[in-house]
């Protein structure tokens, strides 16, 4: 079963006036374990902290509870998005409504856009929501698990 990772790295990139700048950024990995997301999130992001010329430093790692990526293909869409959304189901004995709390994925170029392919992802589904919150986050990409290709004999 694998489990999604927010890391955040620090490493030295170049600017745009021809000097280096310390910057940390965050990003998602999926990966099995702790040590497995460290490992992928420095194969990712090692090329871009050589440019800088500078090393490259995991400064933190945390466990994320993502139920749900939506994963735009548009490359105009660069933002990422954090949302809430509630299943709302009815306990046949009493009576009740009960609310269970997932957080999803979403990316898109704005958060209006983000609202809009959230809603229609969520209704195609069979179940009842309501979108609690939506914010934006601070991640800069999401690296999903593919497996290596296999040999042909």
């Amino acid at each position: 079963m694998n489990y999604w990772f927010e890391c955040k790295v620090s490493y030295e990139r170049q600017t745009d006036n021809l000097g280096t700048a310390k910057v940390s950024e965050s990003y998602l990995v999926d990966a099995l374990s702790f040590t497995e997301a460290e490992k992928r999130i420095i194969e990712e992001v090692t090329p871009f902290a050589a440019i800088g010329g500078g090393d490259l430093e995991v400064v933190n790692i945390r466990r994320a509870r993502i139920a749900e990526l939506f994963l735009s293909e548009d490359p105009d869409h660069d933002r990422y998005y954090r949302a809430k959304v509630n299943f709302v189901t009815v306990d046949e004995k009493s009576g009740k409504e009960k609310r269970t709390a997932a957080q999803m994925i979403v990316k898109s170029d704005s958060l209006q856009g983000a609202v809009k392919e959230l809603t229609a992802q969520m209704d195609g589904q069979l179940s009842a929501y309501e979108l609690a919150s939506i914010t934006e986050t601070q991640i800069m990409d999401v690296y999903q698990y593919v497996a290596p290709a296999k040999d042909a004999k």
